[in-house]
């Protein structure tokens, strides 16, 4: 009997470096029944050349394109369009190992669960990515996982930095009714998994290792600030609301999700040039307002990471002062690398 057909959603912007060996790591997976969904969002580089190659190369890759709606758009799109009975999202500058997308299948299907997940590991080169190629056939550490309820998998995971949409399988069924909130470029992940928790039954982590995370130099999170960086501060504000519906003792969690938010989004202001800082004075006012509404919350000082309750006083109370400090303890890090 033919396996369950899984979809695997691509979105792809100018990824004319990486397409290539991300689609080879999807079709050389261990699973044998997939297709493959290349959605080119606008991409001016060869990445739409490359795209028409990989779909005669491989008989079960489709290719939509779309004209630069970003990525939530890209993957709506996709969803709208996949056949599986189970779907799961890879960004194209990340590889999957082999095993990886058979090991999930076994095990949302083992457990009965609607999503299953795994970890990750981070490379930055080839060498690195073949070392983690290599140590996935050599004995590694025993698997564990952790079975939850939709409000457990809030708390214990969601609410604990497991906010990515990839390196995971869901259900068809589960993401149905949910799509990604689209003019989002920062958070957009973690609002879907929050999206999908009315409708999630059981939910399955696993310690197995089988997503390879690009550390690309220009990936969102690398870029120098822009507006569409508070995105990750909105994205953690709408989440809260939803989440407070379900739970208002998870208040000073979200609170404290809100204060990273800010933090990161401070710092990375931070770094801009003086004449950047200035136009970006209105958004550091922001910061600041949100992080001491946020502040006042309760309890929220013990879910942040380690020295940040310190760090956003010292912002809260004298912003000026923080930039300065962060911008040179930033200069010193670099200077020693």
């Amino acid at each position: 009997m033919k396996s369950d057909l899984i979809s695997v959603i691509v979105p792809v912007h100018n990824g004319q470096a990486y397409l290539e060996n991300c689609i080879d790591s999807i079709v050389g997976q261990s699973y044998d029944n997939l297709e493959v969904l290349i959605v080119n969002d606008g991409s001016t580089d060869r990445t739409g050349e490359i795209c028409a190659g990989l779909q005669e190369k491989y008989e079960n890759i489709t290719v939509f394109t779309l004209s630069d709606l970003g990525v939530s758009a890209a993957r709506n799109y996709a969803i709208e369009r996949a056949k599986g009975a189970y779907v799961t999202f890879v960004d194209a500058d990340d590889r999957l190992c082999p095993g990886m997308l058979r090991y999930l299948h076994e095990r949302i299907t083992a457990t009965n669960s609607d999503l299953a997940g795994c970890r990750f590991r981070t490379w930055s080169t080839e060498e690195a990515w073949k070392i983690i190629r290599e140590s996935m056939g050599q004995g590694e550490s025993p698997v564990s996982e952790n079975l939850y309820e939709s409000k457990q998998y809030l708390q214990e995971s969601i609410l604990r930095d497991n906010c990515r949409c990839w390196s995971k399988l869901y259900r068809r069924q589960l993401i149905d009714k949910v799509r990604f909130r689209e003019g989002l470029t920062v958070g957009e992940d973690m609002l879907f998994l929050v999206d999908i928790l009315p409708y999630l039954g059981k939910a399955v982590e696993t310690s197995y290792p089988g997503y390879g995370y690009y550390q690309n130099p220009g990936g969102v999170m690398q870029r120098p600030f822009t507006p569409s960086y508070m995105d990750q501060i909105r994205c953690w504000e709408i989440a809260r609301e939803i989440i407070l519906e379900m739970d208002e003792t998870l208040r000073p969690q979200t609170a404290a999700k809100i204060i990273t938010a800010v933090m990161l989004t401070a710092g990375k202001i931070a770094l801009c040039t003086a004449q950047e800082r200035r136009k970006a004075g209105d958004y550091l006012a922001q910061c600041r307002k949100k992080l001491q509404e946020q502040m006042q919350v309760s309890g929220c000082a013990a879910y942040l990471p380690e020295g940040y309750w310190l760090k956003a006083k010292c912002f809260g109370h004298f912003p000026g002062l923080y930039i300065k400090l962060y911008r040179i303890l930033q200069e010193v890090k670099k200077s020693r690398q």
